[in-house]
């Protein structure tokens, strides 16, 4: 067995402390786990050395044979007692199955193949304690495909619903379990195969079904993707069956899982690939704002200014692309719930590369043209550049009305000390616009409540139902002595993650609570990490997370009740527009913060 320390651990090994706060790929709370090793059930070596599957391009026939086949396979694996009980190495039988179905010489043909692959599964028997749809669902599994005979003919439709109606009870997976105490599917039983470094046709079409599969079954917000799910299978059988190098398929990948449109959804082990691509960077953090790109701060105290940059001035081109253009260009591998997380992402990558940049757009003082220098990124202190908040100690008395709180440096042990110091305070402002340093959801939460507080339902998967999913109960904070009796000021915007919404959620149950700034990361809910062959890692959003009336979280995120923006004018100034607009309507006065 190996033991976790935390859900973090595996990563911060692997990609560093800077990969985890750029991506923000973090859960609710993480407690230690211990993971068994999936054992071995059958003796299947056939195909370790590959799948022999060559590269070819695919007629349409063939990506419709084989869109059915990914579709089989998926449901196969998490409704047949052999495959769930793990007494077949499942991947491989993939292999078998796809050169027949490529054969096929119509979908009748086709259909008739995959029948005789699952026949030698074994015959299904027929249940005693056969497992029951949910009474109550959030979400339902979308089999109607499988009774469409007019498209998979009677036998295949037949075997897939004998299948179905016979399912275990128990809901026992052999490819997915789940992490006890919190539910979010876990998929380590999955082979990464990671010494197929460069994969073959074959083990390319295999993760893209277990990746299309996991999505349509252990995804919890599969309902928001906006997407045609069956069409982004069509889409990409054919893409991976082309020749390929190691690195086309690992940016094959990145522009699958960005599809899911799930912030924490991206191959988050492919990010060096992720155009634009260099371990150089000009020193300045980029945002934007007013829909313009916009200098907020510098990466580097000395090489930063020294580039003639100034904060507030826009970029408009680099390397004589506009800026549009280049956002349009790189969409496509940046997995985001909404747009504002997109162009968050995009901003703090875009200007990678090596040697100098040309940089045109124009600041206070009009227009510039200027030659910069790009920096090691290993020089750059880039920290700064993902928070949003104050800079200074954790907790400040802005004014003797104004209590300050920045959760990026939130200390458990000293929350106690900052419910004493803002005990007379009018206003407490608890900023998130950043990533909690601890865990404080409950700790703080209770201060700010005098009777128990709902804040949060989630939902979670139903094994013996895959791709529905149950509602959870509701949470609740339990009031803690001190209360703090003012009014509760929440700060957020697009650096808003995770755990810090969940945070936000929970601190919003306050009953004099309001939340100001724009609009959140939208993703939501414990991760789970999903390995795929050639050593590619992705994650999801592993359970729903939802308010106690059902409203969702995904994608909208925790929507403010006062919307504030910066504005350009007021970077200049130096101003943090948004908190010094959210105190002065819980004052009902002007607030303003000194600048420096």
């Amino acid at each position: 067995m190996v033991r976790i320390a935390s859900c973090l651990s595996g990563f911060r090994s692997r990609f560093g402390i800077l990969f985890l706060v750029s991506f923000l790929a973090f859960t609710i709370g993480c407690e230690d786990q211990v993971i068994t090793e999936p054992p071995i059930t059958s003796v299947d070596d056939e195909f370790d050395a590959g799948s022999g599957i060559e590269d070819q391009s695919l007629t349409t026939l063939q990506v419709r044979n084989l869109t059915l086949l990914g579709k089989v396979w998926g449901f196969a694996k998490y409704h047949h007692p052999a495959v769930m009980g793990g007494t077949r190495r499942w991947d491989y039988d993939l292999f078998r199955a796809i050169q027949p179905v490529l054969a096929a010489s119509d979908l009748n043909s086709a259909a008739a193949a995959i029948v005789t692959w699952l026949d030698s599964l074994g015959a299904i028997t027929e249940c005693t304690q056969c497992a029951e749809a949910p009474s109550e669902a959030q979400l339902l599994p979308d089999n109607a495909w499988v009774a469409d005979t007019a498209t998979l003919g009677a036998t295949l439709s037949g075997s897939l619903l004998s299948m179905f109606r016979n399912r275990p009870h128990d809901g026992g997976q052999r490819y997915v379990t789940f992490v006890p105490g919190v539910g979010n599917p876990d998929f380590s039983n999955e082979n990464a195969y990671a010494s197929h470094s460069a994969p073959d046709a074959g083990y390319r079409i295999l993760a893209l079904f277990r990746f299309w599969n996991i999505i349509q079954y252990w995804f919890p917000y599969r309902d928001v993707m906006d997407e045609d799910w069956d069409g982004i299978l069509r889409e990409f059988i054919p893409d991976v069956m082309e020749p390929m190098t190691s690195e086309q398929y690992r940016l094959a990948m990145l522009r699958l899982t960005a599809r899911v449109h799930d912030s924490h959804a991206n191959a988050w082990s492919e990010y060096l690939l992720r155009p634009p691509t260099g371990t150089d960077a000009i020193p300045v953090f980029l945002r934007f704002v007013e829909d313009e790109l916009v200098v907020w701060g510098y990466s580097h105290e000395v090489l930063g200014p020294a580039t003639g940059l100034a904060i507030g001035d826009v970029i408009e081109s680099i390397d004589e692309i506009p800026v549009e253009t280049l956002v349009d260009s790189l969409r496509v591998f940046y997995g985001a719930s909404n747009e504002a997380t997109l162009l968050r992402d995009i901003a703090r990558s875009l200007t990678k590369g090596t040697g100098p940049a040309t940089l045109t757009g124009y600041g206070a003082s009009g227009a510039f043209e200027l030659t910069v220098s790009r920096v090691a990124t290993s020089e750059l202190d880039m920290l700064p550049g993902y928070v949003h908040d104050l800079l200074g100690p954790t907790f400040q008395m802005l004014d003797e009305d104004v209590a300050y709180l920045k959760l990026s440096s939130v200390a458990t042990t000293n929350v106690d000390s900052y419910i004493q110091q803002a005990e007379s305070a009018e206003v407490f402002v608890i900023d998130i616009r950043n990533y909690p340093n601890e865990f404080v959801v409950f700790s703080l939460g209770g201060h700010l409540v005098s009777t128990p507080a709902p804040f949060v339902r989630f939902t979670q998967a139903d094994p013996t139902n895959p791709g529905a999913f149950l509602w959870g109960v509701t949470i609740s904070h339990t009031p803690i002595e001190p209360t703090f009796n003012g009014k509760v000021v929440i700060l957020v915007d697009e650096v808003s993650q995770s755990q810090a919404e969940y945070t936000a959620m929970a601190f919003r149950a306050a009953p004099d609570a309001i939340v100001v700034g724009s609009t959140t990361a939208g993703a939501d809910g414990n991760v789970s990490r999903i390995p795929l062959p050639g050593d590619v890692e992705s994650m999801i959003s592993g359970i729903g997370v939802f308010y106690p009336d059902g409203t969702p979280t995904q994608r909208v995120g925790i929507v403010p009740d006062l919307v504030v923006l910066p504005t350009i004018a007021g970077i200049r100034q130096g101003r943090d527009e948004v908190l010094e607009a959210a105190v002065s309507y819980a004052l009902g006065r002007d607030f303003t913060l000194p600048t420096n």
